[in-house]
């Protein structure tokens, strides 16, 4: 079974680059076909996709966050990472990562880290 879990600062100010990473257990994050995602939720926006990194290390960013959006992976510890830079407050939110594809028509994940709760704020 595989899990996920988050890392990273809990609080980060205004400008900064909010950076977390995603640590996988119990399978490979280049098994075929794969989709490793960054999602976060707000009381605000709710939940809103950032992007994704696939199975081969390619990478899809949603629109909105790409020009300030980074995921990057390290297949020897089997994790990926999100940068986002020039945070604001409204970034504050519960980061997840999750594998699922963002693609089909909903989107499914089948398997979420626990979350991470980060605060933008001076």
């Amino acid at each position: 079974q595989v899990q996920l879990q988050q890392s990273g600062p809990g609080l980060v100010k205004p400008s900064q680059t909010l950076s977390l990473t995603c640590t996988v257990s119990g399978g490979s994050i280049t098994t075929n076909y794969h989709y490793w995602n960054w999602i976060r939720q707000s009381p605000e926006k709710g939940l809103e996709w950032l992007g994704a990194g696939t199975y081969t290390g390619g990478t899809y960013y949603s629109p909105s966050v790409k020009s300030r959006t980074s995921i990057s992976r390290d297949t020897s510890k089997n994790q990926f990472t999100l940068q986002l830079s020039s945070v604001t407050p409204e970034a504050t939110a519960v980061y997840y990562c999750a594998r699922g594809d963002p693609f089909a028509t909903p989107p499914g994940y089948a398997s979420w880290g626990p979350g991470i709760q980060v605060t933008v704020s001076s």
